[in-house]
C-alpha cells in the first residue's frame, strides 16, 4: 500500500533494509550535506543526531525512480502514465478538523533557528537555507491550491528570504504587493515523494490542484487541515508546517547559493516571509533535500518528461518514450525514442522537443532498439548511426535557462539536436547482433 506520511514510508524502508541510519552526530553546517553527497541523494538516510537539535532528520526519500515508485506502490515503468492519469483525473482531498501536524502549535516568540536544523550546504552559500519546504498558495481563483518548492534563506527571528523563480507565482505576488497586501503562504516539511513529485508539474500547462494530483497518485484522498493563522489548507500528516505571509515592499539580499546546475547563483534582492505560526507533530522528523542531488533533480525531470512526451506526440505519433537525464541536471538533456515511419521523423521530434521546453539544450532521438535509459547504448547509437553533416543541427540564439551560466553570458542559448535513428532505406544494414537465448542465461546455473 502507498505511504501517505513519511513515518509509514520510513518504517517500510526500514523493514526492507533500504533505510540507512546515520548514528554519529553531524553538524548541519557542511557536514550533513557532505554525508548526503557521498550517496548522491539516492539513498534514504535518517540522521539520528544533528548537532544542536533534539529531533532526527531524513533525506533522500526520492533520489531514484525505484524509490519514488516504491513509495507509491507502483513500478518505475508506471510512473509517467500514472502521473499523466493523476493530472487528468485528480482525487479531491478530505478536510479534517484535527490533525497530527497540529499536535504542537507555536504562534508567539518564534525563533526559527532554535526549532529545527537549518543547513548550510556549500562553501560559498550566503547562509543557512530551508530547501525542502513544499509551499502552498491559493490560485487567483481563490480555490485551487498550488504547491512548489522554494528555497528560503534563514534571517533573524521569524523571518526568511524566499526565491520565487516561477513567473506566474511572482506575478501573483506582485499583484498583492501593488495593493500593499501580503501574500499568504504555508510551507510543509516532512512529506512523501508523491507530494514532492506533484509539486513539480507545470502550473502554466496544467492549472490543476497539485495536492489532488498527489492524492490520485496515492489512490486515496489525502487529509488536509485548515491553518491556524492563514487561510490555507495543508497536509494533516505533514511533520512540520510554517505558516506566514510574503511581505509587500520588503527585500533582503539573497545568495550566492549552490544551485541545480552545480554553480553558485548570484546575490540578488528577494522578498521576505514573516512566519506567523509553526505547527508540528509530537517528536517530529525533520526533512531536507540536498541541493543539486538526484532527489532534487529527479522529480523535476519526471514532471518535464510529461510535457516533453506531449509536445513530441503531437507531431510524431510514433514516439515511444522520453527520458530527461540526470547528467543534464534534470532539465537540459533529453533522449527521445521513436518508431520511425518516414524520413524526417527524427528531426521533427527534436524541433517539437525544443519548442515545448525552453530549458532543453541538447536532445538525441533514437530508434526502438536503443535503450534510452542506458547512456552507453545512446552513445553507441550516436557513434554508429550519426553523420554530423547530415544528422546534427543547431538552433542559435534561442531562449534558455537562467540557472545555466553559459546561457547567462549572452542571455540566449544554442540548441543542438542529434538524429541518431537509422535511415529507413538502409535499415537492414543496422541490424544489431544477437545471440539466441542470451536473455535467459543465468550465470549461477553455469558455476
Amino acid at each position: 500500500m502507498a505511504a501517505v506520511n513519511i513515518r509509514q514510508l520510513l518504517n517500510h524502508w526500514e523493514s526492507s533494509g533500504q533505510l540507512l541510519h546515520i548514528r554519529r552526530e553531524v553538524d548541519p553546517r557542511f557536514e550533513l550535506g557532505a554525508v548526503v553527497k557521498a550517496v548522491k541523494g539516492k539513498q534514504p538516510l535518517l540522521f539520528e543526531q544533528v548537532k544542536g537539535y533534539p529531533d532526527p532528520m531524513t533525506v533522500g526519500l526520492g533520489g531514484s525512480k525505484e524509490l519514488i515508485a516504491d513509495s507509491m506502490d507502483m513500478t518505475p515503468a508506471e510512473l509517467l502514465p500514472r502521473l499523466v492519469a493523476a493530472i487528468v483525473s485528480p482525487t479531491p482531498t478530505r478536510l479534517v478538523e484535527q490533525a497530527p501536524v497540529h499536535e504542537k502549535v507555536i504562534t508567539s516568540r518564534i525563533r526559527l533557528k532554535e526549532l529545527f536544523p537549518v543547513c548550510t550546504y556549500h562553501a560559498e552559500d550566503s547562509g543557512a537555507y530551508y530547501v525542502s519546504g513544499v509551499m502552498v498558495v491559493k490560485g487567483e481563483d481563490g480555490r485551487k491550491r498550488y504547491t512548489s518548492i522554494r528555497r528560503m534563506q534563514l534571517l533573524e527571528g521569524n523571518r526568511t528570504g524566499i526565491l520565487i523563480s516561477s513567473p506566474e507565482l511572482f506575478q501573483q505576488y506582485k499583484e498583492f504587493e501593488d495593493r500593499g497586501e501580503p501574500m499568504e503562504a504555508a510551507f510543509m516539511f516532512g512529506v512523501v515523494p508523491a507530494v514532492v513529485l506533484a509539486s513539480q508539474i507545470s502550473t502554466h500547462l496544467f492549472h490543476t490542484d497539485k495536492l489532488e494530483v498527489a492524492s490520485s497518485l496515492l489512490h486515496q484522498p489525502l487529509e488536509v487541515v485548515q491553518c491556524k493563522t492563514v487561510d490555507l489548507e495543508v497536509l494533516a500528516e505533514a511533520e512540520v508546517v510554517f505558516e506566514g505571509r510574503i511581505l509587500p515592499g520588503v527585500r533582503e539580499p539573497e545568495g550566492p547559493f549552490g544551485e541545480l546546475g552545480g554553480y553558485y547563483g548570484p546575490r540578488t534582492e528577494q522578498p521576505v516571509v514573516e512566519i506567523s505560526a509553526v505547527t508540528h507533530r509530537n517528536q517530529p522528523i525533520w526533512q531536507t533535500i540536498l541541493p543539486a542531488s538526484y532527489e532534487e533533480k529527479l522529480p523535476m525531470a519526471i514532471s518535464r518528461e510529461i510535457a516533453l512526451l506531449g509536445s513530441v506526440r503531437q507531431v510524431v505519433p510514433g514516439v515511444k518514450d522520453v527520458h530527461i537525464t540526470m547528467g543534464g541536471v534534470g532539465r537540459y538533456h533529453a533522449v527521445i525514442q521513436i518508431r520511425k515511419v518516414q524520413e524526417g521523423d527524427g528531426k521533427t521530434a527534436l524541433l517539437a522537443a525544443f519548442a515545448g521546453d525552453k530549458d532543453l539544450k541538447h536532445a538525441v532521438v533514437v530508434d526502438e532498439d536503443v535503450n534510452l535509459l542506458d547512456p552507453l547504448d545512446v552513445e553507441w547509437a550516436i557513434a554508429t548511426r550519426v553523420q554530423a553533416d547530415l544528422d546534427l543541427f543547431i538552433v542559435p540564439g534561442a531562449k534558455g535557462s537562467p540557472l545555466e551560466p553559459s546561457h547567462n553570458l549572452r542571455g540566449v542559448s544554442a540548441k543542438m539536436g542529434i538524429d541518431a535513428t537509422c535511415p529507413l532505406a538502409h535499415k537492414e544494414q543496422y541490424r544489431r547482433t544477437h545471440i539466441p537465448g542470451q536473455d535467459e542465461i543465468r550465470l549461477a546455473d553455469y558455476i
